[in-house]
């Protein structure tokens, strides 16, 4: 009897054969004779039920289309020398597509049977259906290393920058990719030792400058030492994941759950649906539905998958790049929501009163197809009556009934008072070329609200399943503020005239009032301010505290497990309190859950930082042609060295140096956090309005120094001819005696509406 073969050898054949589909081709291929055949039947059937494969008169398939992120093979170039691909995973009823791939000139040499992981881009076009670029080719994953040039007779070598490392890597002559002398590359391993001893490389990109804006992200990455590139254990398991099928899990293809995310979103790891409550015993009542991509089906524990998502703990975005929790096969393919292809998920149905207050909630693991992938400003547009031809359709059965469910969370949202921060957030635009063409401030559609208030809801659905399924997890923890901070920002608030209540237990509710208070004056901003830096920052861990910034008392993070492993973590709970498999907690993830909240803190902070330093060098590339004109701006920050201005236009800090102030004696009252001249009696604090000149703008160090022209629109007084800064004057010690008695009151006026 012949042998039957396994259910990954028939989807493997079918994906390298797509025109061999057929139930006598498979049967061929494996010789398969005689009554054998009924157990092949079986075992298509199979797969049919577990969603791998739909049935289309006689032949098998897998259903749908291409997703934007495929494994291709390539079939080799045609008489033109462009080069053809074939999909692997090719899901449609109709003619296999035709993908032609576009290599770039750093790409290596492909040739007939390689195998690619490419990102696809549908096209309009007479011989070919989809446009594919290079991701990386399977199975070859070649150590990469950051590094400036330094050309010698022959070839040249690379000077990493990495910090502690002094390893060198010889480039030859044809390997330079037309590499000068100075300039920040990026090479890959290209053969063995040579003659040297030194390790061989093959520049694949260059970066010019080292502090050219292109080369930013990069620096960033290797001072801070966030991981980058994967090692070829992590990359072959990405490699080898199957699609998940339909067995064990409940069928939730017909829902139609949409993803909303930016525009430029590579990755979809959350989708949403909403619909009015049927039930008449709650009237007005809504149901929500958020489901999440079931990235616990890929990453298993102790894989070495595993090991290296909790190595790196989260994603890092940049303005030019994302440095990956998890490899590209699954971030941006099998564990992203795309439009119209089958995705495992995990998904929860929360049912809302009239008022917003959740009722009752209940999750699902189950397989989903989004009819449609939207980014925030066209659904935004659909809703104030500008759809277009993709949101047209979904007005009214999906989007519209969105926003109703919206409606009702903002009741709920009102009641509970989380801090309502008005802090913009910037966006960095870039050109093709690494430069920065904008510096914007986003905007605040209820689109992006909305999505945030859903995934806030399933946040704490997940929290409450898991606390009343006694199931270890990690929670999403922020305490309120210490006294001390509470202190300061009193002071503060004083200061401007406003009333922050002592001698209570803090509520949310309270800092509100006094955001509200200074709301529309010229106070605004510095309270803002200060009340971000009161508070403490948040972290992961399993004590039940709660987060105080949002006022809850159950949190935890369960709505993006690709980019953040805390939520990896919450979905492993999941499965294990609902027995949905052996993909949920193993034994050593409960025992080391709290130094994994630990860890994960860790590199959360650190990869804030990186992306802040980042953002501080493309702004002083951005600000480095502006040298010498004037900007307005607010005192964000107060220090011995002088003060920080936060400028208007682009919201970048730079730096007030003590010398530039003047030349008389400023006393630094960190209590107060203000500058007192000890001349003039000029008071410098967090919020006053300035007109500054731009005097430096260092790329390298993200650094921006400043000169004060004018503070609440006065010109600076002159100071003190007593010499230079910091020596010591008379009238020093009277007004420290006189700062002690008046308690450093402000001395500028500030007008309120």
């Amino acid at each position: 009897m012949s042998k039957i073969p396994s259910k990954p050898e028939i989807l493997d054949w079918i994906a390298a054969n797509p025109t061999l589909t057929a139930k006598r081709d498979i049967a061929k291929a494996f010789g398969i004779k005689g009554a054998a055949r009924i157990d092949l039947k079986r075992v298509l059937k199979e797969l049919e039920d577990e969603g791998h494969l739909e049935k289309r008169k006689r032949s098998y398939q897998d259903p749908d289309r291409l997703p934007p992120v495929s494994v291709l093979q390539i079939t080799g170039p045609d008489d033109d020398g462009d080069l053809f691909a074939k999909p692997m995973e090719w899901q449609g009823t109709g003619k296999e597509p035709i993908v032609l791939v576009i290599p770039r000139v750093s790409d290596p040499a492909l040739g007939a049977g390689d195998r690619i992981l490419a990102r696809l881009t549908l096209v309009t076009a007479q011989d070919h259906h989809y446009e594919a670029r290079l991701i990386r080719r399977i199975g070859a994953n070649p150590q990469r290393v950051l590094g400036v040039f330094r050309l010698r007779a022959e070839g040249g070598r690379i000077v990493p920058i990495d910090k502690g490392s002094d390893k060198e890597w010889v480039v030859a002559a044809d390997a330079m990719y037309g590499a000068k002398d100075g300039e920040l590359v990026e090479a890959e391993l290209a053969g063995p030792k040579g003659r040297m001893g030194l390790p061989r490389a093959r520049i694949v990109d260059r970066l010019g400058d080292p502090s050219a804006p292109k080369a930013v992200s990069l620096i960033a990455i290797h001072q801070h030492g966030i991981p980058d590139s994967f090692p070829d254990d992590v990359i072959a398991q990405a490699d080898a994941a199957k699609p998940v099928g339909l067995k064990g899990r409940e069928d939730l293809r017909d829902l139609p759950l949409i993803t909303i995310d930016p525009s430029d979103a590579r990755d979809h790891d959350d989708a949403c649906f909403a619909h009015a409550d049927e039930d008449p015993k709650n009237e007005g009542g809504h149901v929500i539905w958020v489901a999440i991509a079931d990235v616990a089906a890929y990453v298993t524990p102790g894989s070495a998958l595993d090991h290296e998502a909790r190595k790196r703990g989260n994603s890092t975005y940049f303005p030019d790049r994302v440095v990956p929790m998890l490899p590209d096969r699954l971030s941006g393919d099998l564990c992203s929501l795309h439009e119209g292809v089958p995705r495992a998920c995990i998904a929860v149905r929360m049912v809302l009163d009239a008022d917003g207050q959740k009722i009752s909630h209940r999750f699902h693991r189950g397989l989903m197809r989004s009819p449609a992938s939207l980014h925030y400003e066209e659904v935004q547009d659909a809703i104030d009556g500008r759809p277009n031809d993709r949101t047209g359709p979904l007005l009214e059965p999906v989007l519209e009934p969105l926003y109703a469910a919206y409606a009702a969370l903002k009741k709920a949202r009102a009641k509970r008072q989380p801090l309502e921060l008005d802090l913009p957030e910037r966006r960095i635009e870039l050109d093709p070329d690494g430069t920065v063409k904008s510096v914007n401030f986003k905007d605040r559609l209820d689109a992006h609200k909305l999505i945030e208030e859903f995934m806030v809801l399933a946040n704490v659905a997940a929290a409450e399943t898991l606390l009343e399924k006694k199931t270890p997890l990690l929670f999403r923890i922020h305490e309120e503020p210490s006294p001390a901070k509470l202190d300061a920002l009193r002071e503060t608030a004083q200061a401007s005239g406003y009333t922050l209540a002592k001698g209570q237990v803090l509520h949310t509710r309270h800092l509100n009032k006094l955001l509200n208070d200074a709301a529309g004056t010229d106070d605004a901003e510095l309270i803002n301010i200060s009340t971000l830096r009161s508070m403490t920052q948040a972290y992961y861990g399993p004590p039940h505290i709660g987060h105080f910034g949002l006022a809850l008392r159950s949190y935890a993070h369960f709505t993006s497990p690709i980019r953040r492993y805390a939520d990896l973590v919450v979905h492993r709970a999941l499965i294990t309190a609902h027995g949905w498999g052996k993909d949920g907690l193993s034994p050593h993830d409960i025992e080391d859950m709290e130094q994994t909240g630990a860890h994960i803190s860790t590199t959360e902070r650190r990869s804030m930082v990186a992306e802040r330093d980042t953002t501080d060098r493309y702004l002083a590339s951005y600000l480095s042609e502006r040298v010498g004109n004037e900007f307005s701006g607010r005192i964000s920050g107060i220090a011995r060295f002088g003060a920080f201005v936060k400028l208007d236009e682009t919201g970048a800090d730079g730096l007030l140096p003590m010398r530039s102030l003047g030349r008389e004696y400023f006393h630094f009252d960190q209590e107060a956090g203000t500058l007192m001249g000890s001349d003039t009696g000029l008071m410098i604090s967090i919020g006053q309005r300035v007109t500054v000149r731009l005097t430096e703008a260092v790329p390298v160090t993200g650094g921006i120094a400043l000169e004060l022209l004018t503070l609440e629109g006065d010109a600076l007084p002159k100071g003190g001819r007593g010499g230079p800064a910091g020596r010591t004057n008379p009238k020093r010690k009277a007004t420290k005696a006189k700062r002690k008695t008046d308690k450093v009151k402000r001395k500028v006026k500030r007008s309120r509406r």
